[in-house]
């Protein structure tokens, strides 16, 4: 069988990536409730594989803690304090505790999302439906508002938010324009599109290099195809990476806003 005849085994022809890679049909449904669809899309199987693994991970290593710990529980211990230290502790300090297993479950929630994208018969991040970063942007939102106004009190919030110490009287009203348009609103905003972005990038990049390596495999000379290949497979790592750098950022913005909130009025 010739290189040329590999093409026509697989079945696949070449389709540029556009969005329509971000496109699912209904798998069953849709059923409509009150007016709206509902059913099960390869975007909702995938949603249901990232929450399982990680209630699944979080299972099996912590069902039966020992005090001499397994390998699995190690490598989860060292990754919940990873998050306690690095992203708790740093951003908020030690009075950040109590949001421990919030952040924690924003960080593991999003790198599981995230890593289906490197995932063999999967290959699709989560995270680049704007749906799921959304909410969670929205849920953060939420979270730290409550916290600073059940601190400081509705007025004592927003004054903190809105009147930086040490500006002077004549830039007080455009500044506090500024930042409350700044922290009120365009906060979960930019959580939401900088995840979003950043998961659709990789998710085009991948597909690009390894498409390319089939047209060339399907062509002459097929020899090309060696170099899209190798690229494919760095960028592979290379988004694993990614998958661990977005969910980093995304636990530790929300933890510096939630430190914002918390801080003392000046």
């Amino acid at each position: 069988m010739t290189v040329g005849l590999l093409g026509s085994v697989l079945g696949v022809a070449f389709e540029p990536p556009s969005t329509r890679d971000f496109v699912f049909d209904y798998l069953v449904g849709p059923v409509k409730i009150f007016g709206i669809e509902f059913g099960l899309n390869y975007i909702m199987i995938l949603l249901i594989i990232a929450v399982a693994a990680m209630l699944l991970v979080f299972y099996l290593a912590f069902r039966k803690p020992t005090i001499v710990p397994g390998k699995f529980q190690v490598l989860m211990e060292g990754a919940v304090e990873f998050v306690r230290t690095q992203v708790v502790i740093q951003m908020i300090g030690p009075e950040g505790l109590p949001f421990l297993a919030f952040l924690s479950t924003l960080f593991f929630f999003i790198f599981f999302g995230n890593i289906l994208e490197v995932i063999p018969f999967v290959s699709f991040p989560l995270n680049s439906r704007l749906a799921f970063p959304l909410v969670m942007a929205l849920i953060s939102w939420v979270v730290y508002n409550t916290v600073g106004i059940r601190r400081h009190g509705l007025v004592g919030y927003l004054k903190l938010v809105m009147f930086p110490p040490g500006v002077p009287v004549a830039m007080k009203l455009p500044l506090a324009l500024i930042e409350f348009f700044s922290v009120i609103i365009v906060r979960p905003i930019t959580l939401t599109v900088r995840l979003t972005a950043n998961m659709i990038a990789g998710h085009f990049l991948l597909a690009v290099f390894f498409l390319g390596s089939i047209v060339f495999l399907t062509g002459v000379p097929y020899i090309f195809a060696v170099v899209p290949f190798a690229l494919a497979v760095v960028l592979v790592g290379f988004e694993i990476f990614v998958s661990s750098l977005q969910a980093f950022i995304f636990a530790v913005l929300t933890a510096s806003y939630l430190a914002g909130a918390m801080a003392e009025e000046h």
